[in-house]
């Protein structure tokens, strides 16, 4: 299988995080590419004509596109359902806080492009606040369903969202100081961080 990717992209990183649980890791190749929401790549667009990575291409040639969908085609390959349930009321809650950990994440992309894209005699204020108030909103809940894992142990593809969301809110938004405001999401992550699986996706590389 082959990866196109964006080293500094929490979505990658998420597929990434969910691929060394599920020992998937080394059946990858990393092809690296530049998404932009203003110049497309023709090395994604030739695979996912929405320009976005991750895209996965897979053995038989299908390119794989969506971090959520990775996900699932990933976990399909398991022998175990440890990473994402297959049926039952743990896999809906697995879904539901993998979908609010991407929603935030979607708010932060957002929000890094209005800050760091959109000339600033364009940007609007009021936008850049909608987005982050999603993003705390997001967090408050994620505090509340954030169950600190033990140190060995596969992780679930809702804690493994969550760790991709936080590291890329570190990375982009160290001003914004999270911690402060969800201090037991902050201790959990700590744990996390803690183990050599989750570092090994570190750190981001700027673009």
């Amino acid at each position: 299988m082959k990866l196109l990717y964006s080293s500094s992209s929490p979505f990658v990183r998420k597929v990434t995080l969910v691929a060394q649980a599920l020992g998937l890791e080394g059946r990858i190749e990393r092809l690296p590419s530049a998404a932009n929401p203003l110049k497309r790549d023709p090395r994604i667009t030739a695979h996912n004509p929405l320009g976005k990575v991750p895209c996965l291409i897979t053995d038989d040639g299908l390119a794989v596109i969506d971090s959520k969908v990775i996900v699932e085609y990933l976990c399909a390959m398991a022998p175990d359902d440890r990473v994402l349930p297959r049926q039952g009321a743990e896999r809906w809650i697995a879904l539901r806080q993998q979908a609010i950990a991407d929603g935030a994440i979607e708010a932060a992309v957002g929000l890094r492009y209005e800050e760091a894209v959109r000339p600033a005699d364009r940007r609007w204020a009021e936008w850049g606040d909608g987005l982050m108030s999603k993003i705390d909103a997001a967090l408050l809940v994620l505090e509340q369903e954030f169950v600190p894992p033990r140190a060995e142990g596969v992780l679930g593809v809702g804690t493994l969202a969550t760790v991709a969301l936080l590291g890329y809110l570190d990375f982009r938004f160290a001003d914004r100081q999270w911690r402060k405001e969800r201090p037991a999401l902050a201790a959990a992550y700590e744990l996390v961080l803690k183990r050599e699986d989750v570092r090994a996706s570190e750190p981001f590389v700027a673009t």
